[in-house]
């Protein structure tokens, strides 16, 4: 397997070519990646990215849009061309918490009986959370230590998860019977929420082609933990300049009514704005979008590419806006588009 060098923080002689290595070794697994569900996924070029940039950036990801469009494809095709564990949990009105996590068994022993825990399908490293939002409030909080902690507590006993580990879960906005709502607090520890649309007359014909005449693309995994987990700590070393990071600060902190960079826009419509979460997920959603691009740092057009899928989910509409028909991506857009580049730092 290549070794992954993160990149250097040192000013020797070979440092630029190390950091020119490193972010090679990135594109060329990124694309490998992206290429090999290009081979079953058509189109939503967009989408794929956004997933991507959750693996490497370590975060998870829920992805919105109503039903075949190709959501729970996407998952398993990524699935498929990384060497990880998958698991689909099909999430149901009857789920259990201790279906997602398991729990606590008797066991016959050749000494007697004892109690063993039994994982459950949390226990992976890539975890479809198929239809999330069918499932009680109850079994929907059995994911947040997972996706937050990495990690599983039963009986007093706390489980950890492999890394790297990754929720890709999907939902569907328009059927609202049987479906309970995703708390702010869950919906919060998903790094990007990523609206997946229809797709274009060409991409229609293409799928076509490729599902009714009898064909079947195979993926090859390209990419394995080990190299994934590298590169989840290079885009951390990723360099952002002190008024780049705080553009992504000033822009989170727009979203707050009322607040000192709120927009008249925000005012009127927003209820409740955004949390530190979101500027993390800016900022290296930044730093993975600039290693795509093959830069070692980040520029302020990076944070303005990814501040809509980071902050959609992050921002609570009061009710002029819903009556206005006024969403959450139109306030994060007119944020972008008058949040000055440059400000004065205050004390």
């Amino acid at each position: 397997m290549t070794e992954h060098t993160p990149l250097p923080d040192s000013s020797n002689p070979s440092s630029a070519d190390q950091t020119r290595a490193a972010i090679e070794r990135f594109q060329r697994d990124y694309n490998a990646v992206r290429d090999q569900i290009a081979r079953v996924v058509v189109g939503q070029r967009d989408i794929v990215d956004g997933v991507l940039t959750c693996l490497f950036a370590g975060g998870h990801a829920l992805l919105e849009g109503v039903p075949g469009l190709g959501k729970t494809l996407l998952v398993r095709s990524l699935a498929q061309a990384l060497s990880l564990d998958f698991n689909r949990i099909q999430f149901t009105p009857d789920l259990m918490p201790a279906d997602v996590i398991g729990s606590t068994i008797v066991v016959e022993t050749s000494t007697g009986r004892e109690f063993r825990f039994q994982h459950g399908p949390i226990f992976t490293q890539i975890c479809l959370a198929d239809e999330i939002n069918r499932a009680t409030p109850k079994t929907q909080s059995a994911m947040l230590e997972a996706m937050q902690e990495r990690s599983v507590t039963v009986d007093g006993k706390t489980h950890l998860l492999k890394r790297p580990f990754l929720v890709m879960a999907t939902q569907n906005p328009i059927e609202q019977e049987g479906t309970y709502p995703l708390p702010e607090a869950q919906l919060d520890r998903f790094f990007f929420k990523l609206l997946v649309g229809y797709t274009s007359r060409a991409e229609l014909g293409e799928i076509l082609n490729r599902t009714t005449a009898g064909v079947s693309p195979t993926i090859e995994p390209v990419l394995d933990g080990d190299a994934i987990t590298a590169h989840q700590q290079l885009v951390r070393r990723v360099a952002i300049a002190p008024h780049v990071q705080d553009y992504a600060v000033r822009a989170t902190l727009a979203t707050h009514p009322q607040g000192e960079f709120a927009t008249p826009l925000v005012n009127k419509c927003v209820a409740f704005g955004a949390s530190p979460r979101a500027a993390q997920a800016i900022v290296l959603g930044g730093k993975c979008r600039a290693l795509v691009d093959g830069r070692p740092s980040v520029a302020v057009e990076d944070l303005k590419a990814v501040a809509i899928p980071a902050l959609r989910h992050r921002i609570l509409l009061n009710f002029e806006a819903h009556a206005e028909g006024i969403d959450q991506d139109q306030v994060i857009e007119n944020i972008l588009a008058t949040l000055p580049v440059r400000a004065e730092q205050t004390a």
